[in-house]
């Protein structure tokens, strides 16, 4: 993890809101810029741009080890912790600021454990881990990239994700030699 990225995630646990909003519209920045760049050619496709907002709503999902989990969320107020389906080893809460910057803190609930939160942290160290684009059709969407982007999904199948949402997830190149894990969720209708 780079030391600025390191001095962010920090700054999601610092005393002062105004520290922890900096820290978080950074931290949203720098991981969002790489998946806006791989999804600018999914905009301009019709039919997969009507899947999503006019303006996507997008989340910057940040893996922190389960201490940091701690301290980001006593510092912002202990939000609810997401249900999570308990194969996925994962454990998180989302904190919101102003602009539409969301971020999604991640831990594994095994730190030693295989799944995947486990797995980059032990990998990368804390970091940002994924970007997440809500998706009104998570199934069309994946079949779309997959015909006519050669986006495959990581799962064969939509799944279940977080507070009941359907979710799949497309590790694809982004520029510079580097990936991107794009997560596209579609939330719980009612």
């Amino acid at each position: 993890m780079s030391s600025s990225i390191s001095s962010l995630i920090e700054g999601l646990c610092s005393e002062s809101e105004d520290l922890r909003e900096s820290a978080a519209r950074e931290l949203f920045r720098l991981g969002r810029a790489p998946a806006d760049l791989v999804a600018q050619t999914w905009w301009a496709d019709a039919e997969l741009s009507s899947l999503f907002d006019p303006i996507p709503q997008v989340t910057v999902g940040v893996a922190v080890l389960p201490e940091r989990f701690a301290q980001i969320r006593a510092a912002n107020g202990s939000p609810r912790l997401a249900d999570v389906p308990p194969d996925q080893d994962v454990r998180e809460f989302e904190l919101h600021f102003p602009d539409s910057i969301h971020l999604d803190i991640l831990t594994s609930s095994q730190p030693s454990g295989d799944g995947a939160i486990a797995k980059f942290l032990g990998r990368f160290g804390e970091g940002v881990q994924q970007v997440e684009f809500r998706c009104k059709n998570v199934d069309r969407a994946t079949q779309i990239l997959k015909e006519k982007f050669g986006v495959s999904a990581i799962y064969p199948a939509t799944r279940d994700g977080a507070d009941g949402t359907r979710v799949n997830f497309f590790l694809v190149a982004s520029p510079g030699n580097g990936k991107v894990l794009i997560e596209l969720y579609e939330p719980v209708t009612n």
